[in-house]
């Protein structure tokens, strides 16, 4: 199928690549560029790329140079030459990441920039795939053609990973239950990563054969096997919606990167034999034997691609860097209160409250609520996780919702916290509203790179030009009587507070909860925002805060339009001797804890924090000079809690007033009742204020 015309077209994506890694190195040689991982040995994948639409999303890993310039050459005004090297120099103007990082990426291209992590990108491109087909199913854009095939590539060492492990086996379950995924996989497999030789064979014996996934190999230094595997495995993603992989055998040349030499590793015999096989010898000699060039012609073809290139290195040596921490920061900047009280607004004009207003609610049943409003009033949200459908969640959090919205809407996923972020990250990139659910704190942590290294860097790494925005809804913290030990008591936070650019809320009251999310679904749909939205488990079901019956933990929802401004805290109380500042569980203790203050004279004000990020600092040093001092109650760790932020801000602010903080064990929580004895108690609150006023 593969013409000589177009023969002859891949021929010169491929010597491009190869010229852009050698001046790459020579410009790191000179000093004056940055990046030297190269796609030598690789550029095969431009028979990959002509067998697609350049309207097919396309994650690719670093060796993707063929791919991209073959692409880029196929839309009018681009020159993905300068775009490359733009990126190497780290310009300004580089149209990928405005000179953040050297990534293959463009929107009008629809290639997605990812960056280095081993394998991070396929949990997202198994979700774009989903989110193709489920936006047509609930009747929603996608931003994708709805014959769109998702191309993602990575290396054959990276297929060993836990995370490419995991989005594959995502993607053969839905497979396997008929769910449409139209993804291919394409495994560059060169037989090493870095100094490390994949086992012979390896690739197709663990990827051959499994039940849906179809399979495809070819000779990725073989222009014509590899045009023809890829355009029949394209065809079959394209027509049967189904997953499919394609094993694309190729060689590594010059070494992983500038740095490494290979000779310290590998034998001259295997070096020879990968030389041997380089790519661009093979299309050189394809196209002599069809008689499209001579020997001299193909030289004169890569003399002249060398040439040019060099000329649009030294050019865009004159383009200027980032020169400004705000220029490095704009894509981090935090949605616009004003623009997400106004989304807030519009939501509550077409919204009527299915409930009493007046009916005071539980957290549990103020988050329904509000999944509810968000369900309702925005068809592309989805609410999605483990149980979260039929059963309504662990806690009953979603009850309900499958049977009102549907189970295209709510629904249930696999057991694995890197496949259902990995979910949202690619359904909120394709302009769904995703709002998952891990189950547990202590759950995130297998999976927390899907939130640090995709999710957050998007916006940063395209210089905002993609978003994956997502209310990322976990049950956390501690206080459950005794009950699950560790991994159903989780307090541990730092992992998401010192991530760049996302916001973290952490409400205790029901009203706050709802107010909340109102907020992270309205900042998420207009800025693009990853929100993690933290769920005190302990509270859920909470009526009571002094005395059996009081109700005091009750509240109504909240009135048509209301919401909780990002990094705003909440006070309770207005007492004159101490502020004790807090959050979560911590606010019940807390409250307890300053009615009995108050009994011995002792009057407290309580500042809620509820944003755990970016942190109320205004409120906090309002609420702090009001008293003078400040007790911090933490339920966090004494190491990497959210009390070492927040006594910080104080300092870095000039209060020099009193300040003290109490927290939970640097340890995890044990079973039964020894949880008590590592956790954050009254008692302990009100023993430092006592010490802390000095009565």
């Amino acid at each position: 199928a593969l013409t000589a015309t177009r023969a002859l077209e891949l021929f010169d994506a491929q010597l491009a690549s190869r010229h852009l890694d050698l001046v790459a190195r020579r410009l790191r040689a000179e000093g004056r560029g940055f990046y030297t991982i190269g796609s030598a040995g690789h550029e095969g994948n431009a028979a990959v790329s002509a067998a697609l639409r350049i309207t097919d999303p396309a994650l690719l890993h670093y060796r993707s140079g063929g791919f991209f310039v073959e692409r880029a050459n196929r839309a009018a005004g681009r020159d993905p030459v300068r775009d490359v090297l733009l990126g190497v120099v780290a310009a300004a103007q580089d149209p990928a990441s405005g000179g953040r990082h050297k990534v293959f990426g463009r929107h009008d291209l629809a290639v997605i920039p990812q960056t280095s992590t081993i394998a991070s990108h396929l949990p997202r491109a198994v979700g774009v795939a989903f989110a193709i087909e489920r936006a047509r199913r609930v009747g929603a854009p996608s931003g994708w053609p709805d014959d769109a095939v998702v191309v993602c590539s990575f290396g054959d060492a990276s297929a060993n990973h836990s995370t490419a492990v995991g989005a594959i086996n995502a993607a053969t379950n839905l497979a396997y239950r008929r769910l449409p995924l139209p993804v291919l996989f394409v495994c560059e497999d060169n037989g090493i990563g870095i100094s490390v030789p994949t086992a012979p064979g390896w690739i197709g014996a663990a990827y051959s054969g499994r039940v849906g996934l179809e399979y495809f190999t070819a000779d990725g230094c073989d222009l014509v096997d590899a045009h023809d595997t890829a355009t029949r495995a394209v065809e079959f993603v394209r027509r049967q919606r189904r997953p499919a992989f394609l094993h694309l055998r190729t060689v590594r040349l010059m070494g992983h990167a500038g740095s490494d030499v290979e000779s310290a590793y590998r034998s001259r015999t295997d070096l020879a034999a990968d030389l041997e096989r380089d790519p661009l010898v093979g299309s050189a000699r394809l196209l002599v034997s069809a008689g499209v060039l001579t020997p001299d012609d193909v030289l004169a073809r890569y003399r002249a691609v060398g040439a040019r290139i060099d000329d649009e290195a030294r050019a865009v040596l004159a383009e200027l860097p980032l020169a400004t921490r705000a220029e490095v920061m704009r894509p981090l900047a935090g949605p616009s209160s004003v623009v997400v009280a106004g989304h807030v607004r519009h939501v509550a004009e077409k919204y009527s409250l299915a409930h009493d207003p007046d009916e005071p609610l539980t957290v549990a049943r103020a988050v329904n609520a509000a999944l509810a409003e968000a369900l309702d009033t925005d068809p592309t949200t989805l609410v999605f996780g483990e149980d979260v459908g039929r059963k309504g969640g662990v806690y009953g959090v979603t009850r309900g919702l499958a049977d009102r919205f549907g189970t295209a809407r709510v629904f249930d996923t696999l057991l694995d916290e890197q496949a259902i972020l990995g979910l949202a990250a690619g359904a909120g990139l394709s302009g769904l509203l995703p709002i998952p659910e891990i189950q547990y704190l202590a759950y995130l942590h297998n999976a927390e790179d899907q939130i640090r290294g995709e999710a957050a860097t998007l916006g940063f790494f395209s210089a905002g030009q993609y978003r994956n925005p997502m209310v990322v809804r976990i049950a956390g913290y501690g206080y459950q009587e005794g009950f699950g030990g560790h991994f159903h008591n989780d307090d541990a936070v730092a992992v998401l507070r010192d991530v760049p650019g996302i916001v973290v809320a952490s409400p205790a009251l029901p009203d706050d909860a709802a107010a909340m999310l109102r907020t992270c679904v309205a900042a998420a749909r207009t800025s693009g925002t990853v929100c993690v939205f933290l769920e005190p488990i302990a509270r859920y079901h909470t009526r009571d805060l002094h005395e059996p019956g009081d109700g005091r933990w009750l509240a109504p929802y909240p009135a048509a339009g209301e919401h909780v401004p990002i990094g705003r805290g909440r006070v309770h109380r207005d007492g004159h001797d101490l502020t004790i500042v807090t959050f979560g569980n911590g606010l019940y203790l807390s409250l307890r804890a300053a009615k009995t203050l108050m009994e011995r004279g002792i009057h407290v004000r309580v500042l809620d924090l509820r944003w755990l990020a970016p942190l109320p600092v205004d409120d906090l040093l309002r609420e702090a000079n009001a008293t003078g001092r400040v007790l911090v109650a933490d339920e966090t760790r004494a190491s990497g809690g959210v009390s070492e932020g927040v006594l910080a801000a104080l300092v870095d602010a000039g209060f020099t007033g009193p300040m003290a903080r109490v927290t939970s064990a640097d340890s995890y929580v044990p079973l039964g009742d020894a949880a008590r004895l590592v956790l954050l108690s009254q008692r302990e609150i009100e023993h430092a204020a006592v010490a802390l006023v000095g009565r």
